[in-house]
C-alpha cells in the first residue's frame, strides 16, 4: 500500500477547491477542479483591466504572467523554460509538431489503437492532406513496432481510456517521439529527459487544475530545428517591428499560441501555485495512492477494472455506462464514460479523499 503524504491529506488542500464541498468530483481527466485562488487571480486581472485600461503596462503585465507560467509548467515537465511553449490545449501542441515536420507520401507515423481525438485529429490531417501513412498498434507494443518508413511515433504518455502507461522503450528509439501528455502532467511524475521524448504536449485545464484554453508543449532543441513554423504572429515573432524580416523566436516561444489573455494566464498560474505549494511529489503520491485504493474497493464489490498502469485514472465495468453516469450525477458523484466501451472512468486527484471514494461506491450500490 502506498504511503500517503500527511501534508496533502491535510484538509487545507481539499479546501482550496469549492466544488468538493458539494460533489465527489472525480473528473480531472476531463477538466480538473478549479481552485478558489485561481478564480481570485482571474478576477483581479479583469478588475485591473477595467479600472486601468489596457495600454503599455497591460501588455508588459501579460508578458510577465507568461514568463511565470512558462517557468511553472517547465518545472512540472522537468525541462528548461526556453524549451516550453504556451498553448491553448494539448491538441494545439500536437498539431504544431505533426504539421511542422512536413511529412508526406511514403512517410509513416506510428501510433496506438487507443488514442484520444485530440491526437487522432492531427493524424487524420496528416493522412488526408499530406498523404502520410498512419499505422496503429497496441500501446504496449508500440516501441517494438517501428518500421523503416516510420518518421514519427505519436502516442499517449498515459492512455485516456484506462490509465495505462506508454512503454519505457520509446525513449530508446532512433525516430522522434511525440507524447500526448494530457493525462500525464500534473497527475504523475513527468521528466521529459528521462522519458527520452522529443516532444510532450500537455493540458493546463486537467490535472494542473487551470482554466480551459491553457496548455503546454515541450520540444527538444533538436526537433525544434526541424519544425517548419508557418503560423506566425506578434506573439511568436523575435522582432515584431521588423516587418517581413521579423522572424520567429529561436527558442520554444516560436511555438507559442497567438494570444493568451492576462486573466486566463493568471488563473492558470494561481491554480498551479496551489499544487506547487503542496509539493509535486506529495501530490503525485497521494493521487496514485487513492487511485490504487479505489481499484481495491471496486474489486471487493465485483466491479472489473480495465488494465491500467500506476496512474490516476481508474476505468471500471458498467452494465449501462450512460445511464449509470446520470444516476451517479444525481447522487453528487461526477465521473465520465468512455464512448464505445463498457466503462466508467474515475479520475482521482490529490484533492480527493476516501470520503469521495465511499460516496462513489455507495452510489454504485444504490438501486
Amino acid at each position: 500500500m502506498r504511503v500517503f503524504s500527511r501534508f496533502v491529506e491535510h484538509p487545507g488542500l481539499r479546501a482550496e477547491f469549492p466544488v468538493l464541498s458539494r460533489l465527489a468530483y472525480l473528473n480531472a481527466g476531463t477538466d480538473g477542479p478549479l481552485p478558489a485562488a485561481a478564480v481570485r487571480a482571474a478576477v483581479a486581472e479583469l478588475s485591473r483591466e477595467a479600472e486601468d485600461g489596457r495600454a503599455r503596462a497591460h501588455f508588459e503585465r501579460r508578458l510577465e504572467l507568461n514568463r511565470q507560467l512558462r517557468e511553472s509548467y517547465a518545472t512540472a515537465l522537468g525541462c528548461e523554460p526556453s524549451e516550453l511553449a504556451l498553448t491553448t490545449c494539448t491538441s494545439e501542441g500536437i498539431a504544431q509538431v505533426i504539421g511542422g515536420l512536413e511529412l508526406g507520401a511514403g512517410d509513416e507515423i506510428l501510433t496506438s489503437d487507443e488514442e484520444h481525438p485530440g491526437l487522432l485529429g492531427a493524424l487524420g490531417a496528416a493522412q488526408d492532406v499530406r498523404g502520410v501513412t498512419v499505422r496503429m498498434v497496441a500501446l504496449s507494443d508500440i516501441a517494438d513496432a517501428v518500421s523503416p518508413h516510420t518518421r514519427l511515433v505519436a502516442c499517449s504518455h498515459v492512455g485516456w481510456m484506462s490509465g495505462c502507461i506508454a512503454p519505457e522503450g520509446l525513449g530508446r528509439l532512433d525516430v522522434p517521439v511525440l507524447l500526448d501528455g494530457a493525462q500525464g502532467v500534473g497527475a504523475i511524475p513527468v521528466d521529459v529527459t528521462a522519458l527520452g521524448c522529443d516532444a510532450y504536449a500537455g493540458a493546463g485545464q486537467k490535472w494542473m487544475c487551470g482554466p480551459d484554453g491553457t496548455g503546454m508543449l515541450y520540444v527538444s532543441p533538436g526537433l525544434r530545428e526541424r519544425l517548419r513554423i508557418e503560423r506566425r504572429g506578434y506573439a511568436n515573432l523575435a522582432k515584431p517591428d521588423a516587418g517581413l524580416d521579423a522572424g520567429v523566436h529561436e527558442d520554444a516561444r516560436a511555438l507559442d499560441s497567438m494570444s493568451l489573455s492576462a486573466e486566463t494566464v493568471a488563473c492558470a498560474l494561481g491554480a498551479v501555485r496551489v499544487l506547487e505549494s503542496a509539493g509535486w511529489q506529495a501530490v503525485h503520491e497521494r493521487a496514485r495512492g487513492l487511485a490504487g485504493r479505489l481499484v481495491e474497493l471496486l474489486g471487493e464489490r465485483g466491479r472489473a477494472v480495465a488494465p491500467r498502469g500506476d496512474s490516476t485514472l481508474v476505468s471500471f465495468q458498467s452494465p449501462d455506462p450512460e445511464r449509470e453516469l446520470d444516476r451517479l450525477r444525481e447522487c453528487g458523484v461526477i465521473l465520465r464514460n468512455i464512448p464505445g466501451a463498457p466503462w466508467l472512468r474515475a479520475s482521482v486527484g490529490a484533492w480527493n479523499d476516501e470520503g469521495d471514494l465511499d460516496r462513489l461506491l455507495a452510489a454504485l450500490s444504490s438501486p
